[in-house]
């Protein structure tokens, strides 16, 4: 369970290993039939990772491979701004951007390094040009979110695209919600261009406000909502029962202290 903004209405955007799915929320409420999911995951960034290294000839174990892929995502992956740039800054000063990453082999015991270079960057780019892995599916996760909104009540929209909440530890990556927010509102951007030329002057729409929201507790967020387990006193105090819940609803979350100021 995630708490929105004052209206508790926002999109939650969770990005785990195994699972993507955008859910959008309306007054505390989930819009079930604009739930959408797609299949890209952390694990798909890690076999991407996996397979760019292969490709360039590391000499890792193979029985090591996904383990090296794994680590070097959770360690050196960031989101970059621009593709060609960044391949333009790795190739002028790849001292400077290349990392090394030693291990041991487990049969012999020997020593290996390997190289992490362009898997830094175009490791989370799948999710941003999913293409570039997946011929089967290359609709960009802003276009995804788009679309949820999209499809979610006239009412709702403004607000869902008010407060887009990131869960989940592949989305973690340096700049990510920087760049999700740039590209979503790129989308809305050109939609209300073309609202605006439609008009033809009589009247202009509104701009529409994209904010994409990192926060504290994003890496442990869907299990933050789903335990009762607490190791403090405040934490306890943001649980409450079902009880409580269908008495005062989804406001009842408004007053927790530990979700002050959080957005």
């Amino acid at each position: 369970m995630l708490c929105f903004q004052c209206e508790m209405t926002g999109v939650v955007v969770d990005v785990g290993d195994g699972a993507t799915h955008i859910v959008p929320v309306a007054d505390g409420y989930v819009i079930g039939n604009s739930i959408s999911s797609i299949p890209l995951t952390g694990k798909d960034v890690t076999q991407f990772i996996q397979q760019l290294m292969k490709e360039r000839g590391e000499h890792i174990p193979p029985e090591e491979s996904f383990d090296v892929a794994r680590r070097a995502k959770e360690m050196y992956c960031y989101t970059c701004s621009d593709i060609v740039k960044e391949f333009n800054k790795h190739d002028r000063e790849p001292s400077k951007y290349i990392k090394r990453l030693t291990g041991i082999k487990p049969k012999t015991g020997a020593p290996y390094t390997c190289d992490i270079g362009y898997e830094r960057f175009l490791g989370p780019e799948i999710f941003f040009h999913p293409e570039i892995y997946n011929n089967d599916f290359t609709t960009p996760l802003q276009d995804v979110i788009d679309k949820c909104i999209q499809s979610s009540p006239i009412d709702t929209r403004r607000a869902l695209y008010k407060n887009i909440v990131l869960s989940g530890g592949s989305t973690m990556f340096k700049d990510f919600h920087r760049r999700l927010q740039r590209d979503l509102k790129k989308i809305v951007d050109v939609r209300v261009r073309a609202s605006n030329a439609r008009l033809g002057g009589d009247a202009k729409a509104q701009p529409v406000e994209v904010n994409v929201v990192s926060h504290p507790i994003q890496r442990y967020a869907v299990w933050f909502g789903g335990s009762v387990l607490a190791s403090t006193a405040e934490f306890y105090e943001a649980c409450h029962t079902k009880a409580e819940y269908e008495e005062y609803g989804a406001s009842i979350c408004r007053s927790n202290p530990v979700f002050k100021g959080m957005y």
